[in-house]
């Protein structure tokens, strides 16, 4: 099994002059916690990501106006990508090394035309896997640790 056979192809993508309210739109319109931020939407480089939690956290828990925002002020970066046909060892991988929970998957143009979850390992990929993935990323950060207590 390949990322193209388990991605969700074609994701809503932004730029990093698209308002925080659009992107919060998007995550309603296609019923998503993620947005790609690419370069522009003819080649769709990416250059970051936009989820829910970035919103959650650099916008709104910062104090800061999310309606007067721009995905450019709270993108994650850099994105983590895989090629089209990474293999889900592959895909794993990057997912646990970046402890990310969601890559890009770009073209031999390196165009954003897909997305692949953890969701999307635990629906159709190896379960062994997946558990290992979860287990891998979900580790806390220093300063997650730092807040609590």
């Amino acid at each position: 099994m390949k990322a193209k056979d388990i991605m969700t192809p074609d994701p809503a993508c932004c730029t990093p002059d698209t308002p925080l309210r659009e992107v919060a739109q998007a995550f309603i319109d296609h019923d998503c916690g993620a947005v790609p931020v690419v370069d522009d939407s003819k080649t769709r480089r990416p250059l970051g990501i936009v989820t829910d939690r970035d919103v959650a956290c650099r916008a709104v828990a910062a104090g800061k106006n999310a309606l007067e925002m721009t995905a450019r002020e709270i993108l994650s970066t850099p994105c983590v990508t895989v090629p089209l046909d990474a293999s889900l060892d592959d895909v794993s991988r990057a997912m646990e090394s970046n402890r990310v929970r969601r890559l890009l998957v770009v073209d031999s143009a390196g165009a954003c035309i897909g997305i692949i979850a953890q969701a999307d390992l635990a629906l159709r990929g190896k379960e062994k896997k997946v558990g290992e993935v979860v287990k891998e990323i979900s580790k806390p950060t220093r300063s997650a640790s730092a807040v609590s207590h």
